[in-house]
């Protein structure tokens, strides 16, 4: 029932967008979704099990945007610059994906417990919101990751490694603390200035 989840999720995400996320219900949000409680409750358990699937969500589009910034441009830097853009814009617009990246949770949102719950579900992707979920650092990692391979493929060298985590990091600071318009660039530029990329 693939449709009937992503629907599930995008209520509950609109939902959460009206009121804070301990007043979200769940019949209200299967009524958006066009569903029955029931089947809300078929398909992630509990309410916990519906924020862990819609965490995961969301990290998972952050990654996936992560991926299309780093496929763009052709320079090393465009792409790392690319990346950073991206980070700081997801989390301006997009409160769950800030809080996981800052580890910073409001009452307003989810949160999750980030290490794995024991699932009793027969829908696999119940089990696969049940598994842990990434920290700030493993996001970091993630996203350092991802540079690596599309930038250089396994095996890079260790001032790579460094570069990319490094542009990972910086974005993080403007997600704490915004540059001005256009700033991410420059910021960028002037750490990758001294690091071979």
């Amino acid at each position: 029932m693939p449709a009937a989840r992503e629907s599930l999720l995008d209520a509950a995400y609109t939902a959460l967008a009206l009121r804070p996320w301990p007043a979200v219900r769940m019949v209200d949000v299967a009524a958006a979704a066009g569903v029955s409680r029931q089947t809300l409750y078929n398909e992630f358990g509990s309410k916990d099990g519906l924020a862990r699937a819609l965490v995961r969500r969301e990290a998972d589009g952050y990654l996936a945007g992560v991926e299309r910034a780093l496929a763009g441009g052709v320079e090393p830097h465009e792409r790392l610059t690319a990346t950073a853009e991206w980070t700081a814009a997801v989390a301006r617009d997009n409160p769950i994906v800030r809080a996981m990246l800052t580890g910073c949770w409001s009452e307003r949102l989810p949160a999750p417990s980030l290490s794995a719950v024991v699932s009793s579900s027969v829908v696999p992707a119940q089990r696969r919101a049940d598994g842990a979920l990434p920290s700030p650092g493993d996001l970091v990692r993630m996203v350092r990751d991802r540079a690596l391979a599309a930038l250089a493929g396994p095996g890079a060298g260790g001032e790579l490694v460094r570069s990319c985590e490094l542009v990972a990091r910086l974005a993080l600071s403007c997600v704490a603390a915004p540059p001005a318009e256009g700033g991410i660039a420059d910021l960028v530029r002037d750490a990758l200035h001294h690091q071979p990329v």
